[in-house]
């Protein structure tokens, strides 16, 4: 029954103790977290923009291609400076960070005309961030039958245009609308 609930108030000490060894790991600094953290990297190397397939960038964070892409055209938006919760920013960078999602859905649109976009964010790896230390929104372009088969069945994505060709057709749409 959807309503039965399977009550494990023990189960608390242990994730919580998931939690300190997780840090004890990473070595609590912000030094020892923005090691692994690409999103640091790529704003401190503003010259290496089209190898970090950075897109754009404003005054206090960047736009990118996702690598690891769920469909073609997947855009990251990150501020500059790392933060694990977007609620830890100040009110100035809150609202740039908003309004680069904003960016990067105008991007997505005119560079791809998709059928719908989805827009999230995932604060903390219990929520799916994969650099938890450095809170980021996805913007993922979708069309009609983007999901199929391959990745139920087949357990493998199908991305069809190369990053860099992506990267190509999104720079070519920041320089059209003069972004």
């Amino acid at each position: 029954m959807l309503n039965d609930a399977l009550w494990a108030p023990w189960r608390i000490a242990y994730l919580k103790d998931l939690e300190r060894k997780e840090a004890a790991a990473a070595g609590a600094t912000p030094a020892a977290a923005g090691s692994s953290n690409f999103f640091v990297r790529y704003w401190a190397t503003p010259a290496q923009d089209r190898e970090s397939l950075v897109i754009y960038r404003s005054e206090f964070g960047m736009i990118l291609l996702n690598r690891f892409p769920y469909v073609n055209g997947h855009l990251l938006v990150a501020l500059g400076e790392p933060r694990p919760r977007l609620a830890e920013y100040d009110a100035t960078r809150r609202a740039a960070f908003w309004s680069l999602i904003e960016r990067a859905m105008d991007l997505a649109q005119a560079t791809l005309d998709p059928q719908g976009l989805n827009m999230g964010i995932n604060e903390g790896r219990a929520a799916g961030a994969g650099v938890p230390e450095h809170v980021h929104a996805h913007v993922v372009p979708r069309w009609n039958g983007d999901t199929n088969f391959m990745a139920a069945v087949g357990q493998v994505r199908v991305v069809p245009d190369a990053l860099e060709r992506m990267w190509q057709s999104y720079r070519a749409t920041v320089e059209r609308l003069g972004m």
